[in-house]
């Protein structure tokens, strides 16, 4: 049944997608805090978290809740009673929704229903993380959390090992150390390791370091182990004499039909590369 409650806001009845800090309260926006004070509507990740901010700004708003466990039962409450001619501001705890927080599955179905989406951005833990690191930023891989389980870790970190963009990690300090002994495990005790730890807080602090030397760092103080992490992990080297493993894929899949010489010159047709190192690798491994 649809909301015919009148919008008592002058904004257009949308859904906003508004960034709020991710530490120091002031990492807003003039128009984030524009919007929140006139929207009809703020759906929030945690409502009592978030009235703190507000109460800050004195914002007094409708709060809504709207999290990972009720977002796409809830989200269609809100998309009726923004066609009703409501303003809908989301937020999440910290940061940019939807970045490792709730909002893709309402973003998704405004988007087929046909109601406007209008992200007013701000800060980012990714990006503010990047931005003082020292690691290459031209190219970068974010992947969020990792999986909590130990398989399901080892396996995306295997997945990445030959990822050649920096990669871009949330942790949290009860699993930060188990991760980086992942990270020493697979990708290798070299790959260098860079941590933001609690950004934009009082205690904001940047360490770079090979991964097990990172991880002895960890170690050695419980305090190093506080706080909220963004683990940014430098790329792979890219190999220029390297096959790609694309190609090695390809000679694989060829070589259970044809004899290898076959193989490798198809394989090298394919994805120009030669082919006697084709054949030499086959030969090698296959």
């Amino acid at each position: 049944m649809s909301d015919h409650s009148e919008s008592l806001s002058n904004l257009p009845a949308k859904l906003y997608i508004v960034a709020t800090p991710i530490g120091n309260i002031s990492d807003i926006t003039y128009r984030a805090i524009e919007t929140l004070q006139q929207v009809d509507i703020i759906a929030a990740e945690d409502t009592r978290h978030s009235g703190k901010l507000l109460s800050h700004y004195q914002i007094k708003k409708p709060m809504f809740p709207l999290h990972d466990h009720n977002e796409r039962e809830r989200g269609k409450v809100l998309i009726e009673k923004i066609k009703a001619g409501q303003s809908v501001a989301l937020i999440s705890d910290a940061g940019t929704p939807l970045i490792s927080d709730p909002g893709y599955h309402l973003v998704n179905e405004c988007r087929e229903k046909g109601v406007d989406v209008v992200p007013i951005p701000g800060a980012c833990a990714t990006i503010a993380a990047l931005s003082a690191a020292g690691l290459p930023t031209d190219r970068f891989s974010f992947e969020g959390f990792l999986p909590a389980k130990e398989k399901g870790k080892q396996d995306k970190l295997s997945a990445l090992i030959e990822e050649t963009r920096t990669m871009v990690f949330y942790e949290s300090p009860r699993r930060i150390i188990d991760t980086v002994q992942q990270v020493v495990n697979i990708l290798g005790a070299d790959r260098k390791i860079v941590i933001a730890r609690e950004l934009t807080k009082t205690f904001e602090s940047f360490y770079a370091l090979p991964a097990q030397e990172m991880l002895e760092w960890l170690k050695e103080d419980t305090n190093h182990c506080r706080g909220e992490f963004v683990l940014m992990i430098a790329g792979a080297v890219a190999d220029s004499e390297a096959i790609p493993q694309v190609a090695l894929n390809t000679l694989a899949l060829l070589k259970e039909q044809l004899p290898l010489k076959k193989a490798a010159a198809l394989t090298a047709q394919i994805h120009s590369q030669k082919k006697n190192d084709l054949y030499k690798w086959g030969l090698e491994n296959l």
